[in-house]
């Protein structure tokens, strides 16, 4: 009976963590997030000489340059059979830098955004350390990993919109 007070200080403390975790998405998208409730953080990896995003299973990351900084163009049946969004939100891990937030699809799920371009992974990358999707010119536009260099290592680069 003497630790009573431990449960709702607990509950404040919770309660003032969640708060204080939160950040706003700021790219066009829903509301706002805490690390915790994600589950889903973004690494880094070198790949061919350049360091680029990865998911937390180090899949590489892309960016679709048809997309805006507000809405996915990967939206047909056979672009998001080989370009799966990544669920957002995320949280950045160690060395990962530059803005992440959300954007809602056409399809009401969330996707994550890193420095407004919304993210996908690439069904024929098997593995980590594989970029096989970078200077991918199908689904209408040219497919880029996300390099934090901001230079992509292979057919294109940089982040036209």
């Amino acid at each position: 009976m003497s630790k009573r007070w431990l449960v709702p200080v607990s509950l404040a403390a919770a309660a003032m963590i969640a708060t204080g975790c939160g950040s706003s998405t700021g790219n066009g998208g829903g509301g706002s997030h805490t690390s915790a409730a994600s589950g889903n953080q973004l690494k880094t990896a070198k790949i061919s000489g350049h360091t680029v995003l990865t998911n937390a299973k180090g899949r590489t990351l892309y960016w679709f340059a048809p997309d805006t900084s507000t809405m996915s163009k990967c939206v047909s049946a056979d672009c998001v059979k080989f370009w799966p969004a990544v669920v957002g939100p995320v949280t950045a891990g160690s060395g990962v830098t530059g803005k992440l937030g959300t954007i809602t699809r056409s399809d009401g799920s969330t996707q994550a955004t890193w420095n407004g371009h919304p993210l996908y992974t690439f069904k024929g990358d098997t593995g980590p350390g594989q970029a096989n999707g970078n200077g991918q010119n199908i689904n209408g536009g040219v497919w880029h990993e996300a390099s934090l260099s901001g230079a992509s290592s292979g057919g294109g680069g940089g982040y036209g919109y």
